[in-house]
């Protein structure tokens, strides 16, 4: 049961289908191998603060951020698991790191150097995962700087535990060249480094066989409905269902323009057009301009004209007025409309349409039944 809503547009997020992904994603593991949760960017999106207490209620216990403060955040909603900081160590945040009891992923000689000083100073090992860059040439130690850490291996004392870990670039490509590649340079590196747990698999990687797991794997999008595979049939539930409300609608006549640019013209009499609580400062990109898909009930719709800032329209001639009325729920991406599909009348991945939705709508969460 929800309260009252007087809100104009709405972000739902469903706990218990979060939980099912994380539990679809670990049954592809080993036993032994554990199974982390990305939740960088408030959990792609969906809230991290509600979203990662419920991955720890279904086992998870390594967490990745990719943000100090993200992690401070979360430390105390999970006093006992491991978090992890993928974007690495600052200078001047070596206290808070450990302060908050945050792991970071250490992506250069310079921040070993700078980690390991810190815990010579502080007189007892600290935790941190090392990034080895096998081929996504971002962030991690280059061939080069892993070649001086081979040679000189006593540069990762006071390093305890220790996690290596590596990002595959073209998982969702089940048959690229890359992956193998990757797989091939990152188990040389395992042998010539001192022993540690390592981690390679994101979402995708996980999906490319058992080969690619090793001791722990980092899913992130798929937890979220973002399917990991391309040219696959989607595995993953979905999470969220992004509704908002009509606020007006009006009758047009044959040859009306609809929106900035007059880019779209009415070519049919009897045209009707609703205009709908949302627009790019809510995450409904302006690449879904002309393109974009919309549900009112069962009944699809296409948005017209260019979306504007907080508005887009849509053509609703030929439906029923009941359903069309001011304060109708639209449905922008739901059981109808996955955010993969939304991504793709946008141009882009449904990566960014999740990451884009941000504070602007009433959060509502559905809680794992």
């Amino acid at each position: 049961m929800f309260e009252t809503d007087s809100s104009i547009s709405r972000l739902t997020v469903d706990l218990g289908a979060v939980q099912r992904n994380y539990k679809r994603v670990a049954a592809e593991l080993d036993p032994g191998v554990e199974c982390a949760a990305v939740v960088k960017a408030d959990a792609y999106g969906t809230g991290a603060v509600r979203v990662a207490p419920a991955l720890a209620q279904v086992g998870a216990r390594s967490f990745f951020v990719a943000q100090v403060e993200e992690g401070i955040e979360l430390r105390p909603l999970l006093s006992e698991a491991q978090i992890f900081v993928l974007n690495g160590l600052q200078t001047g945040l070596e206290a808070d790191c450990e302060a908050h009891r945050l792991t970071p992923v250490l992506n250069s000689l310079g921040e070993i150097q700078l980690w390991t000083a810190h815990a010579r100073g502080r007189g007892h090992p600290l935790p941190a995962a090392v990034h080895l860059d096998t081929g996504m040439n971002r962030l991690g130690l280059p061939a080069s700087e892993v070649a001086t850490l081979v040679a000189e291996p006593e540069r990762l004392q006071g390093l305890a535990p220790l996690l290596l870990v590596s990002h595959l670039a073209c998982a969702e490509q089940t048959d690229h060249e890359a992956n193998p590649r990757q797989l091939q340079l990152f188990r040389k590196w395992l042998r010539q480094l001192p022993g540690a747990p390592a981690s390679f698999a994101n979402s995708s990687g996980v999906f490319l066989g058992t080969d690619y797991h090793f001791d722990m794997v980092r899913p992130g999008a798929a937890l979220y409905g973002v399917n990991p595979l391309q040219n696959h049939l989607n595995q993953m539930t979905q999470v969220i269902l992004l509704e908002a409300k009509i606020l007006q609608v009006r009758n047009v006549d044959r040859g009306t323009t609809v929106g900035y640019g007059a880019t779209h013209r009415i070519e049919h009499a009897g045209g009707r057009l609703a205009t709908v609580a949302i627009g790019y400062s809510g995450g409904y990109l302006r690449s879904a301009s002309g393109r974009g898909l919309a549900y009112l009930g069962d009944q699809l719709v296409k948005v017209v004209g260019r979306v504007s800032m907080d508005l887009i329209t849509i053509d609703v001639s030929g439906i029923s007025p009941e359903k069309t009325r001011p304060g109708a729920w639209v449905e922008l991406i739901g059981p109808h409309l996955d955010v993969d599909t939304v991504a793709e009348q946008a141009g882009t991945i449904g990566y960014e349409v999740l990451t884009s939705l941000g504070g602007h709508h009433r959060r509502r969460y559905r809680a794992p039944s």
